[in-house]
């Protein structure tokens, strides 16, 4: 209920209640009331000490102060009148003469009557105003709806010192912060700054914390929108919405107009999705000729993120327009330790952390990730009532990022134990010996998030290639879990999903996208970019091939995979006591790290390695970064369980 709606059921309230109380009012002012013969016995009677005549209505007041209505007598206004009516009914007016007797007015009528009619018409002018009231402020509201709805920021404290990790794109957003501050330095040569700046890349990256950063160091009003804000279920509201902006904008130059997720408005045309006259077509036409029409919008500049390249207008990206791309990449070693740094401003942190170390080990984590790292760090120290961040805190937080808590309250029985640490001591075990494999970092069975263990590596470096042979490496750690347990335990269990569901994934990119097939040579028959329906939608020849090629595709895969699990039984069953240990010592200790491995892998027994944890088992609780570089997210294997409830698992990596 609108806040009109509101006011209007008071007022009707409010009246109703004022008309009931006159009511009431009148009733509670009369008294018993007698037929007319028996007032006419008591005016006989001399019982009788006031009379008030009313027309139809009389009232009594009797000698005992007692209050009566009469029933049933004549209609009387004047004393001529009364005069002749007693004497009808054999009452003299000589024996009236002690009673005090009053006529009504008959052209007065009761108070009462008097002022409902008035507020009946105050009622209906009261109403009919609000409604009026109503219609004009819908109208009104109709006329703002084509307003912008842009959140406008001076004096941002954002400067380029607080986004860390990007060197070059601060030397690219440097040249418009200098137009910004000094246009004529620009103009007396004859250059043009771009127009457009669009940030492209992955979520979390700050590519809106640089577009800040930029309005915030040329100290100029920051125009900020979602792309999603501009169209409505009316037509025609996007483009006036558009229009409204750059005017706002023109009345503050110079300024920064940031449009964030632009994909959602700027949408490739002519896709055969939507009609000519489209809402969202409208829209981007008027975005179009507002950063490069007829009109000069010199003072003005449009930046915009999007992670979605690939699916903007052509229009919208040539030049005059978005004139500058800006990649805004996964930051590496040195820029990670940059933002932690700049993260760990106002957070107390322990004396012996060393960020470059915690860097190191956070391969493949964005900025908002980072972030969010030390913000579950911050919470597990303020959990366990401590005043400082330390080194378990952070480690604890990287492993609660990547997987999830700790969950040791899960009952798991000695089977499952059992099962699961051979299955995470066949990774361990292969990762080790697969020349190409990252350094095994940890190996755990403690259930974490959905999986029942994880074994999680370390990469040497953030290289963004990967070789044939590491790929084919990976493949074959991935399943050593599943190649244990058909060596040991003798059957295969769901624990497996996760790993099937990434060689499948990791062989079939092999075969698809990377020419990695002798069979198929180096054809790409798939791609790694999102699906854009509107683009497949005409060009339906992309991306298909032949049955043939389709049943070569999955035999290569099979292949792959096939190859690899017969390399993985064989070096498992070369290397059966280094299993047999190491699942021991999970069952024991249920986590081991980078130099239990290493003292298994040379042959060390169970019970020395077990014996070895035992005299330092303070260390990775004290500091757990001890001989560790970087796990990343890409390289951990984690394993899921089927619960009783569930007949179907679905894992993740």
């Amino acid at each position: 209920m609108t806040k009109k709606s509101k006011i209007i059921m008071w007022i009707v309230i409010g009246v109703v209640a004022v008309a009931l109380i006159g009511i009431l009012l009148s009733d509670a002012f009369g008294a018993e009331e007698i037929l007319f013969s028996e007032l006419l016995t008591l005016l006989k009677k001399g019982e009788v000490e006031k009379l008030y005549v009313d027309g139809y209505n009389w009232q009594a007041t009797l000698v005992d102060g007692t209050m009566v209505t009469v029933e049933g007598g004549p209609s009387i206004y004047d004393y001529m009148s009364f005069s002749m009516f007693m004497n009808d009914v054999g009452l003299s007016v000589d024996k009236l003469s002690a009673i005090d007797i009053q006529f009504a007015d008959p052209n007065a009528g009761s108070i009462w009557s008097s002022l409902m009619p008035l507020l009946g018409i105050i009622l209906v002018a009261v109403v009919f105003w609000l409604i009026m009231r109503s219609a004009a402020g819908a109208g009104n509201a109709n006329m703002n709806i084509g307003k912008s709805k842009a959140q406008v920021q001076s004096n941002l404290k954002v400067r380029f010192s607080d986004v860390a990790g990007a060197e070059e794109e601060k030397e690219e957003l440097a040249e418009v912060v200098e137009f910004l501050k000094n246009p004529k330095k620009f103009s007396n040569l004859g250059a043009r700054i771009p127009s457009g700046v669009l940030l492209v890349g992955p979520p979390g990256t700050g590519k809106t914390l640089f577009a800040k950063a930029v309005a915030g160091e040329a100290g100029v009003p920051f125009f900020s929108v979602s792309g999603s804000d501009f169209v409505e279920m009316y037509v025609g509201v996007g483009a006036k919405r558009v229009r409204d902006l750059f005017d706002m904008a023109k009345k503050n130059q110079p300024c920064i107009i940031f449009v964030d997720e632009i994909d959602a408005v700027g949408r490739r045309r002519g896709a055969g999705l939507g009609g000519g006259h489209d809402e969202r077509e409208q829209t981007l036409n008027q975005i179009l000729v507002q950063m490069d029409g007829f009109e000069a919008n010199d003072g003005i500049i449009v930046m915009a993120a999007t992670n979605r390249e690939d699916i903007l207008d052509p229009a919208l990206l040539r030049p005059g327009r978005f004139d500058r791309r800006i990649n805004v990449n996964l930051p590496d070693v040195k820029g990670r330790e940059q933002i932690l740094k700049v993260h760990a401003r106002n957070k107390p942190m322990a004396a012996d952390v060393n960020f470059k170390t915690v860097a190191r080990i956070t391969a493949g984590f964005s900025g908002a990730e980072l972030a969010n790292l030390l913000n579950e760090a911050a919470i597990l120290a303020a959990r366990a009532n401590k005043k400082l961040i330390g080194n378990l805190e952070l480690y604890d937080g990287i492993n609660k990022v990547l997987m999830g808590p700790q969950k040791k309250s899960r009952v798991v029985t000695e089977s499952d134990k059992r099962c699961t640490a051979y299955h995470e001591a066949g990774h361990a075990v292969l990762a080790c010996l697969c020349k190409h494999c990252d350094p095994v970092h940890e190996v755990s069975i403690i259930p974490r998030g959905r999986a029942a263990g994880y074994t999680m590596t370390r990469p040497e470096t953030d290289d963004n290639d990967v070789s044939y042979n590491k790929l084919i490496d990976n493949i074959c750690m991935s399943l050593g879990g599943r190649v244990a347990e058909e060596l040991v335990i003798q059957d295969v269990t769901t624990g497996a999903s996760a790993d099937l569901q990434h060689v499948s994934e990791l062989a079939r990119r092999m075969v698809t996208q990377w020419g990695m097939s002798d069979k198929l040579g180096l054809v790409a028959y798939d791609s790694d970019q999102p699906v854009f329906m509107g683009m497949e939608y005409g060009n339906q020849s992309r991306g298909g091939y032949s049955q043939e090629t389709a049943a070569t595709i999955d035999s290569e895969i099979r292949r792959l995979i096939q190859e690899a699990h017969e390399r993985a039984v064989k070096l498992l069953k070369e290397n059966r006591a280094v299993l047999d240990n190491m699942s021991r010592v999970l069952v024991e200790k249920e986590t081991i790290y980078t130099e239990e491995v290493a003292m298994l892998m040379k042959g060390a027994d169970y019970k020395e390695v077990i014996a070895f944890m035992d005299e330092k088992e303070d260390v990775h609780k004290t500091n757990p970064f001890v001989n560790m570089t970087k796990p990343s997210k890409e390289h951990i294997v984690s394993d899921e369980t089927e619960s009783e409830e569930k007949s179907e698992e679905k894992t993740e990596e």
